[in-house]
């Protein structure tokens, strides 16, 4: 079978990509739980932002090269190499010596992780029919799930009692166990072709694209400075763009990428990404600071989120053959808005119910939307060019994440700053920056009156880009005729 893995030890292959994918899903949360020990130890609070902005710079940058990469050296070395290094950086991050050392570590993990993702996800798809697909994909969003309830209580558990460093070294066993397993039981056959790396055209595009995500992460720098991100993201953009066109393997095929399934799918999943982070970083503190709940019914609305993705993906096969693709999409990105409505209805005397029924609506449509855009997206490329288009679809999300965080963190400025003035909203900027500073809001009558006002300028901006996310999924060719963009698929699912 050439330029494909072989379907044997699918179980295997796939109880191995859950081991894989939970090493660096819970990376997050359990490094989260465990800062405030390292700072403690290390110094150099200045850094902590940069501790998780290193890494996520590092994944977002990768993610197209080595969806590319695998395209052109099969999926097993590249995602044996991700891990490897991946698993440098976290043997390194638990030797840091201080908080400039752990930030250089975890940039190195960042560009391990980048790799396991969308390599993961391209072998599921070479492996699984689209029919197939929902149930593994539903297996795969339950790691996630699982990483979001086990991250924070194993990194406390792990600071508590042992070294901090047991948080990044955690890792080790768990990455040689996936890269052994991987060695045995996934087999593929690659087309031996002579393959020219375009190494100008990766180092442009990750030029450009950190001077970008620098620029949306760093907001309070100076002007001269989120100037001269911006230019340098232009220039080297415009030169990325001229390489890719005359590169005879281009990193990025512009053909590719400008197919309008692909397009489309990227725009819908780049908005939804945006609208999803915003319902993440937004709601936990309207429900400490407006409605007075401890953070862990806050947690709870959020974990409706984590409810709602896995659920969606794992119905979604039922959906395909009972509706169709075409109606599956669509009801899906519908419900995406209407969850995000919910938070329009909060008022400081509301239920967190009503909160947690918007995120687990907002969550189902996700789950739908993100499933059904991946699976179309795959099938509407061969073997050779899947990897990258996989890549495409999680780079869209990861960067749709940092605009939405910049965006909408700006509009909740804007709202404090239009509702409380001056000195005023000083005060809540400060209060907000202290570890009970959500409680002393809740507690005031007044404050919580313009917090309460001003995030919900935010809930609008959440709700506005969760209706463009709906109208942006109409426009995804599906069910018209048209192989190349992933219709016969769709009909062959619904026939079943």
């Amino acid at each position: 079978m050439s330029n494909a893995a072989h379907r044997s030890n699918r179980v295997l292959v796939v109880a191995t990509i859950m081991f894989a994918t939970f090493m660096v899903a819970i990376e997050a949360t359990i490094v989260a739980t465990a800062m405030p020990r390292i700072v403690g130890q290390l110094g150099g609070f200045s850094y902590y932002s940069w501790v998780f902005s290193a890494f996520l710079l590092a994944q977002s940058t990768t993610t197209v090269i080595y969806g590319k990469l695998s395209d052109i050296f099969g999926r097993k070395p590249v995602l044996i190499g991700g891990i490897l290094i991946f698993l440098l950086g976290s043997l390194l991050c638990g030797l840091a010596w201080s908080m400039m050392s752990l930030v250089l570590f975890r940039l190195l993990q960042g560009l391990g992780a980048g790799a396991i993702q969308p390599v993961t996800m391209t072998i599921i798809g070479d492996l699984f029919k689209l029919e197939e697909r929902g149930r593994v994909q539903g297996a795969m969003a339950t790691v996630w799930a699982t990483s979001a309830v086990v991250g924070p209580l194993a990194g406390g558990i792990i600071v508590d009692n042992i070294s901090w460093a047991w948080i990044f070294w955690i890792n080790l066993p768990i990455g040689i166990l996936s890269i052994i397993a991987f060695m045995i039981f996934l087999k593929e056959e690659v087309a031996h072709k002579q393959a020219k790396i375009d190494y100008l055209g990766s180092v442009l595009f990750s030029i450009s694209i950190v001077a970008l995500l620098v620029m949306l992460t760093e907001t309070d720098a100076s002007a001269w400075i989120l100037l001269t991100l911006f230019a340098v993201f232009i220039i080297a953009g415009l030169l990325f763009l001229a390489q890719e066109k005359r590169a005879p393997e281009p990193i990025i095929s512009i053909p590719l990428w400008s197919r309008r399934l692909i397009a489309t799918s990227n725009a819908a999943t780049l908005l939804a990404g945006m609208a999803l982070i915003g319902l993440s970083t937004i709601l936990p503190i309207y429900v400490q600071g407006v409605l007075g709940r401890s953070p862990i019914v806050a947690g709870f609305t959020l974990t409706m989120l984590v409810v709602g993705w896995p659920l969606a993906v794992m119905l979604s096969s039922r959906f395909y053959k009972a509706f169709g693709i075409r109606r599956t999409l669509r009801v899906g990105s519908l419900l995406f808005p209407f969850g995000a409505c919910f938070l329009l209805f909060l008022t400081p005397e509301s239920s967190p119910a009503l909160a947690g029924a918007g995120s687990f609506f907002m969550g189902f449509g996700m789950g739908l939307i993100s499933l059904t855009s991946i699976v179309l997206v795959q099938d509407s490329v061969e073997w050779s060019m899947r990897g990258s288009a996989t890549a495409s679809i999680i780079f869209a999300r990861s960067l749709g994440n940092t605009l939405g965080a910049t965006v909408l963190g700006a509009i909740l400025n804007a709202g404090i700053n239009h509702y409380a003035g001056g000195e005023a909203a000083a005060g809540l900027h400060e209060a907000l920056n202290q570890p009970t500073g959500l409680s002393a809001l809740a507690a005031d009558p007044a404050i919580r009156a313009v917090f309460n006002a001003a995030l919900h300028w935010s809930f609008w901006g959440v709700v506005i880009v969760a209706v463009l996310t709906f109208f942006t999924t109409w426009l995804i060719p599906v069910g018209h005729g048209r192989k190349s963009e992933g219709a016969a698929v769709a009909s062959e699912a619904t026939s079943h």
